[in-house]
């Protein structure tokens, strides 16, 4: 068995019409992220705690925010891709964990809806929690969201 762990930050977006996506969850009432891709840090930590979990790295090693084939795609094809990887490398998925920090949106309702997409696609309990900053620093600030996540992995 192994152990992976991932981080990832966002900054909130000006763009009113940019969407805010959490662990596969389209949050209506949200101001969007800045990234690359859709910005959705709750996966992109779940991500680099698989890869890492497997030693295979990083998401920016495997999908650079350089190529233009990732441009605004939606974190569920980079959850699939990275699952194949970490198939490839021989490990399956048998527990994940995330911790969502943003002051703003409240996620308590969409928690749920997190935890259960996540859960089809790793084929196994992933557990969505959420916290503040405590309007400390520039996630207290709104100025962004961030995640962290730990997952457990097993050989096949």
């Amino acid at each position: 068995m192994r152990i992976g762990h991932g981080i990832d930050v966002h900054r909130t977006s000006h763009d009113v019409t940019r969407e805010l996506w959490l662990g596969l969850v389209h949050i209506p009432d949200g101001r969007g992220l800045v990234g690359h891709s859709d910005a959705d840090v709750a996966t992109h930590a779940l991500c680099d705690a698989l890869l890492g979990a497997a030693n295979l790295g990083d998401l920016g090693r495997h999908f650079p925010d350089s190529d233009p084939r990732f441009a605004d795609v939606p974190s569920r094809r980079l959850l699939e891709a990275t699952l194949a990887l970490v198939a490839e490398a021989g490990y399956r998925v048998t527990s994940a964990d995330i911790t969502i920090i943003a002051e703003r949106p409240k996620l308590a309702d969409f928690m749920p809806m997190m935890s259960e997409e996540l859960t089809q696609m790793l084929g196994t309990v992933v557990s969505v929690k959420a916290t503040t900053a405590e309007g400390l620093g520039a996630l207290g600030r709104v100025e962004g969201i961030a995640a962290s996540a730990v997952v457990l992995v097993e050989e096949i």
